[in-house]
This record gives structure tokens, C-alpha cells and sequence, in this order.
């Protein structure tokens, strides 16, 4: 793990500039995740929950094992692929070291890291860290920690709004009042050149 870290280290794999910006209000997400797992319900959950606006494409694969390495590598190839997508989230729940492992490997490191669009990781619990976190362009703590980083909360888009309308409609209020003054203004002058008033 160690020496697998430091060379992928020396390669730039995971120097800060090759990050990519998060989207602040991402139309489509896509998840790297198994299609059975309690991590998929719990970040769709929240997805639900703070941005029900969100489009969500999952590209189900193993999440541990040997198969696990080149299902999740295919995954994200496809959701690079999917017209539109412009994050995407690979997790998956907790489990010990070696339920994680396939998260270590070379393969899904550098997928992660080539990915042409934004990945971030939400795998195992707060004190799992794997390669794969290291590669991602933001690392969770959990999938639900993920999920919730991918999306702004709409609650706080709610507010956002209402400040805005607030401050709008104060405004169209001002312009309305000035031109309304000009307007009886003018009406006085009118008036007053008037020949009835002469």
C-alpha cells in the first residue's frame, strides 16, 4: 500500500492541481456503486433530500472482491461516456481493510484519476482511506457525506431565492415609485401649459 502510494505519488497522481471543480448545481450525477449495497440507498436518499432536481445515473459494480477492480474502472469509463454527466460519485459502505481493498487498487486509482470529469469518493466510514481517496478530486468521509458534497442543499437554494426575490421585488418597488413621481410630474407641467389653465 505504501509503496504503491508513494510511486503514484511521485507520478503526480494526486498533487492538488490536477483536481477538478466540483459543479455547484449538477444537472446529472452519476454513481459508481453495487446496485444492492446500503451505501447506493443512502446516497440517493440524499440526493432526494437536498436536490430532488438532480438527475441520477447509476453504473452498478462490484464493490469488493476480485471482480471489483475492473467492474468499478468500467463504471466510471461508462458514466465519463453518459451525454451530460458532470460529476460522479464512486462509494461504497464500511467493512474491514480487506472489504475495501479493491479501492487500492492501480487500476481504479488511475481511473479516478484520468476520469475527464469530477470524482468524489465516499468509501467505507471516516477513518477508511484508500488510494482511490487520494486520486478523487474530493474525498467523503461516507457515501451520505458524498452525496451531500455533490449537491447544494435546497433549503439554503430556498433562502438564496427568497433573498433574491426579496431584493428584486424592492427594487422593481423603488423604479416604480421614481417613474410614477416623474410621471405625475410631467402631468403637472402638462397641465400647466394647457390652455384651459392659461
Amino acid at each position: 500500500f505504501l509503496r504503491l502510494k508513494a510511486r503514484m505519488e511521485a507520478e503526480g497522481l494526486f498533487a492538488a492541481e490536477r483536481k477538478k471543480t466540483i459543479p455547484e448545481r449538477p444537472a446529472k450525477i452519476g454513481i459508481a456503486t453495487s446496485a444492492s449495497g446500503a451505501a447506493l440507498q443512502d446516497i440517493l436518499n440524499t440526493l432526494r433530500r437536498r436536490y430532488p432536481l438532480a438527475e441520477v445515473v447509476l453504473a452498478p459494480c462490484a464493490v469488493q472482491g476480485d471482480d471489483a477492480p475492473p467492474q468499478i474502472v468500467r463504471s466510471i469509463a461508462a458514466l465519463n461516456l453518459e451525454p451530460g454527466m458532470e460529476v460522479i460519485l464512486v462509494a461504497r459502505g464500511g467493512g474491514s481493510l480487506e472489504d475495501l481493498w479493491a479501492f487500492n487498487d492501480e487500476r481504479v486509482v488511475r481511473a479516478i484519476a484520468d476520469s475527464e470529469l469530477p470524482v468524489i469518493t465516499g468509501i467505507g466510514h471516516e477513518t477508511d482511506i484508500t488510494l482511490a481517496d487520494f486520486a478523487a478530486d474530493v474525498r467523503a468521509a461516507t457515501p451520505t457525506a458524498a452525496a451531500e458534497q455533490a449537491v447544494p442543499d435546497q433549503a439554503e437554494l430556498r433562502e438564496q431565492f427568497l433573498t433574491v426575490a426579496s431584493l428584486l421585488g424592492s427594487a422593481w418597488q423603488q423604479r416604480y415609485n421614481a417613474e410614477r413621481g416623474l410621471l405625475q410630474d410631467f402631468g403637472r407641467r402638462l397641465e400647466l401649459r394647457s390652455p384651459s389653465w392659461r
